[in-house]
């Protein structure tokens, strides 16, 4: 029996809302819609749009979904927060499993061979995976990308302005594209783990008893 599965992911610039068929034992995937906006400061805008379109593309309401997958980062504090906030209130609402999955690994599971995985992490950094026929072997992390250890990597995939930091050929996928989110999410039958962010540093905002601690 076929499953449909919304895909979500706000780790990046791509604000990504897919519609997903896994066939039974996810012999085959098909997507049957996605809508992507790249814009790094309109998550919060763009994402229910893009979902809302992305099912009037495939002919679905959302009371057709059986789960939802959503990347859970590596990524910024405001645009995860999004992502993963749509995720667990379309969940809640429709009574349905959601999966967070590393935004990286929905990238570096569509790849083949040594290949390095990166995306904006901000202030001259980047996020980073390494994988090997679409298993992550290292990472994730955040580091410039003149200290990310790239191994024995032969191509670089993910954001293509960072990707141009390492003397690779760019491999491709850009971002992480929902039948690779659901990839990445592995047994969907499965009890959903906690859903946690991931951060790996912290928010560029402090609380106000922090800053004012700074200033004294």
């Amino acid at each position: 029996m076929s499953s449909l599965i919304l895909t979500l992911d706000t780790a990046t610039p791509a604000v990504t809302a897919g519609i997903v068929r896994s066939g039974p034992d996810r012999d085959r995937l098909d997507l049957l819609a996605e809508r992507v906006t790249f814009d790094a400061r309109a998550h919060a805008e763009r994402l229910t749009p893009n979902v809302l379109a992305a099912l009037l593309d495939a002919q679905l309401t959302m009371a057709d979904l059986d789960a939802v997958v959503v990347g859970r980062g590596p990524g910024p504090f405001t645009g995860l927060r999004v992502g993963m906030a749509t995720a667990a209130a379309y969940g809640h609402a429709l009574g349905i499993p959601v999966h967070g999955v590393c935004s990286l690994d929905a990238i570096g599971v569509q790849t083949a061979g040594d290949v390095l995985v990166v995306t904006d992490a901000r202030r001259r950094e980047v996020y980073w995976a390494r994988y090997r026929d679409g298993v992550r072997v290292d990472g994730p992390a955040v580091n410039s990308a003149a200290d990310v250890p790239i191994g024995p990597s032969c191509a670089v995939a993910g954001s293509p302005e960072h990707a141009a930091l390492f003397d690779l050929p760019w491999s491709g996928p850009g971002y992480p594209w929902p039948p690779g989110l659901v990839l990445a999410a592995g047994d969907l039958a499965a009890e959903p783990a906690p859903l946690l962010p991931m951060y790996l540093r912290r928010p560029d905002a402090k609380p106000l008893a922090e800053r004012q601690a700074v200033a004294r």
